[in-house]
């Protein structure tokens, strides 16, 4: 496979993300992916869909998402959309033979995610969810370490992701407030990039105790009045794993200062293992070796040396952003379409993250430990 035809759904924030890495990743990663080809974009707005189309270099625009995944030229559809339209969109995509690149949340509620990931076994072209954080090559090293035993028998995993973008309580009420558009709240949008990073390096989650919180149950309508907010601010959980190591998560969109602390620690019998996305080009590592009065964290700073680093700089320090790691999550896909083979967090390992978010909120409701299917 030579090439690959892309169609983009979603003008967003997200969408927009997708283009840089489609138009950047054959660029990084040069023969060893196929060449995208940007066929066609959509968006709501006929105005903004003509000229996204022109500046992301797609060839074509629609503001009709049907025309996208009916086109033949089409061979994968990226979906990000609002979180209540991935459904249809992706089982209409699988139906028509087309690679599905979904963003996260997988799906608005857990019927919908299992109905998508069960018209993806259906189904002969690949799929995706985009947890790209768990691209960075400094997890990778991370996941490296932990299987290498350097850190000896994992004890436990204790996990925050805090954001500030809904901590004002000014702040207008919108589509994100509400559940038939958004879903769920802090646990939809940023605790499955937490759960992500824990499924990959601990392993799934099988029994947890959890409880959430809508700590602003109002905001402000523009216009006058106010209007209930419907979903979670805070959640937090103890958690089981299935490899029987305990865990502790915890999430907030209401965290003032908190831009995208995705942190996570992992402790062992021989050391302990620290990341936060803050700082997201390093790791802080613990070894329990050596003169006691001479231990201490030290820093790994990702380079060329982890790859794939060295895909985008030779040189170590100057560090990888947001997008670059959509350009590896992209990479990836293209590879796995191109040999046939499953990435990580296709649809069924991503119905795994849905369903430990679902128990959240059922763990929430009873007040007691559940089980995760």
């Amino acid at each position: 496979m030579d090439t690959i035809g892309i169609g983009l759904i979603g003008t967003g924030f997200m969408g927009k993300c997708h283009a840089l890495a489609f138009n950047a990743v054959k660029a990084a990663f040069e023969d060893a992916v196929p060449r995208p080809e940007l066929r066609m974009l959509c968006d709501v707005d006929a105005a903004r869909a003509r000229h996204c189309a022109q500046a992301f270099g797609f060839a074509a625009s629609t503001t009709d998402w049907r025309r996208v995944v009916e086109d033949p030229a089409v061979d994968l559809v990226s979906i990000t959309v609002p979180n209540g339209l991935h459904r249809e969109i992706a089982v209409a995509a699988l139906e028509a033979g087309k690679h599905v690149y979904c963003e996260k949340p997988m799906a608005l509620t857990l019927e919908d995610a299992e109905a998508m990931a069960a018209a993806a076994r259906r189904a002969a072209g690949r799929t995706i969810v985009g947890y790209n954080y768990v691209r960075n090559p400094a997890i990778a090293h991370a996941r490296h370490l932990v299987e290498a035993g350097a850190l000896g028998r994992i004890l436990h995993f204790r996990g925050i992701v805090d954001e500030d973008y809904m901590a004002d309580p000014a702040l207008p009420w919108s589509w994100r407030c509400r559940r038939a558009e958004a879903g769920l709240g802090t646990l939809g949008d940023i605790t499955v990039h937490l759960l992500s990073m824990a499924h990959l390096l601990v392993g799934p989650v099988v029994r947890l105790a959890a409880a959430v919180e809508t700590v602003h149950r109002e905001r402000p309508v523009p216009g006058g009045g106010m209007a209930e907010v419907e979903n979670d601010d805070l959640a937090h959980a103890l958690v089981k794993f299935e490899s029987g190591v305990s865990g502790v998560l915890a999430s907030s969109r209401v965290a003032w200062g908190r831009k995208n602390r995705l942190a996570w620690e992992i402790h062992g019998s021989r050391g302990t293992l620290v990341f936060d996305q803050e700082r997201m080009n390093e790791l802080q590592l613990f070894e329990a070796a050596g003169e006691p009065a001479t231990r201490g964290f030290r820093t790994i700073l990702t380079g060329p040396l982890h790859p794939p680093f060295d895909r985008f700089c030779p040189a170590a320090g100057h560090g990888l952003g947001f997008n670059d790691l959509k350009v590896i999550e992209a990479a990836e896909f293209l590879r796995a379409i191109a040999a046939g083979t499953r990435p990580r967090f296709d649809f069924e390992e991503a119905l795994a993250i849905e369903r430990v978010i679902d128990g959240f909120a059922r763990s929430a409701a009873a007040g007691a430990w559940v089980d995760v299917p």
